[in-house]
């Protein structure tokens, strides 16, 4: 059976990838947020005009091969498209084989624990404790993580002594038991990191995310050499070259791969398991609540390294208007601190066809 239309659903942040096979049978996936209306040209000029006629069966050549015919342009842009593509296929899988798409890759609907993710810089120590108490409270989340620095930040705080104000006051506001994260989003040097480590350290903080910049692994692993609690990172890596050769360094003590900005979960799927083979722990980035959520929590009820936790952004529409509205169930319900990877076939979820409907439309298809 051969691909015959790609259609593509688009706004600003989201775009949705529609695939239909010959028969009729049909997919939904997703391609990265951010951009996504730049990143959906990609897809119709870059990526349908090689798949389109294709079987379709095998994910890991289809991708392949229009990673070899737009050899001139590796990175970030193709492989946000192709993960469209890719998770679309999936979907499209498990429907037919009514399954999940976690049982066709080994694993078993269920629950799973959830650490609280903030994205927020611009929120006070004491506002993020309070935020965080009440999600202890209400929702049974045992686990967060909150930003220290500034993005991509020269060493610069986000404010002069929020790093270590946030730092303290979470460590003294929150119950012992609650797990205690931080992401730096590759603010600081080395020697700066260091130094940030042990105070975290001093606070019972265990997971340093990108504490350097990203592309400077060296900096990194001076960090991860220094301390002793976890060191994290991966989420921006796509590159297959980098990851085997970030692990057989051992640049971080947990890697944290994206579903999205990798490729799909075929990709993503390679790379867990360069990381496994490692000997690492594998706790994907997964920063809102689209579907490269949804498909990290297929794939972490699959994996034998998967971390703990699956990461869950806990901001609503003030922060991320655009993650309205997408979905007409709630995927992402928590409940004592779990959410629930469904057993429905494909990733499960129903997108809400108003949003549909309001989104541009492209369709590749063969004629």
């Amino acid at each position: 059976m051969k691909i015959k239309k790609l259609e593509t659903f688009t706004k600003p942040f989201v775009s949705f990838v529609k695939a239909t096979l010959e028969d009729g049978s049909q997919g939904y996936g997703q391609m990265s947020t951010y951009h996504a209306d730049i990143t959906a040209q990609i897809f119709h000029k870059q990526v349908a005009p090689w798949v389109l006629g294709k079987l379709w069966t095998d994910f890991n050549d289809l991708e392949n091969l229009v990673l070899e015919k737009e050899h001139k342009f590796p990175g970030s842009y193709l492989l946000r498209a192709i993960a469209g593509l890719d998770t679309a296929l999936w979907d499209l899988k498990g429907k037919l084989e009514n399954k999940p798409v976690t049982t066709l890759i080994g694993g078993n609907a269920g629950s799973i624990k959830v650490y609280g993710s903030s994205m927020k810089r611009d929120i006070s120590a004491n506002d993020e404790a309070e935020r965080f108490k009440k999600l202890f409270q209400e929702k049974g989340i045992d686990a967060f993580k909150f930003r220290i620095g500034a993005e991509c930040g020269r060493g610069l705080d986000e404010w002069e002594g929020r790093t270590e104000d946030i730092v303290k006051t979470i460590n003294h506001s929150l119950d012992s038991s609650v797990k205690k994260l931080v992401d730096a989003n590759s603010c600081f040097s080395s020697a700066q990191a260091i130094e940030v480590g042990k105070l975290l350290e001093d606070n019972n903080v265990t997971h340093f995310e990108e504490p350097c910049p990203y592309w400077e692994p060296e900096q990194t692993k001076e960090v991860t050499n220094a301390l002793s609690i976890d060191v994290t990172g991966g989420e921006q890596d796509c590159d297959m070259r980098i990851w085997r050769d970030m692990v057989k360094r051992k640049i971080v003590n947990i890697f944290q791969p994206d579903v999205m900005y990798l490729g799909g979960l075929t990709r993503t799927l390679e790379v867990a398991k360069i990381i496994e083979e490692g000997g690492f722990i594998c706790t994907p980035h997964a920063a809102n609540l689209s579907l490269v959520t949804m498909c990290t929590m297929h794939l972490l009820k699959a994996i034998p390294n998967a971390g703990p936790y699956l990461e869950l952004s806990i901001e609503g529409e003030d922060y991320y208007p655009w993650q309205q509205d997408l979905f007409l169930n709630d995927p992402f319900a928590v409940e004592n601190g779990c959410v629930t990877v469904t057993d429905q076939p494909g990733w499960g979820i129903n997108i809400n066809p108003e949003w549909l409907n309001s989104a541009d439309y492209q369709v590749s298809e063969i004629s």
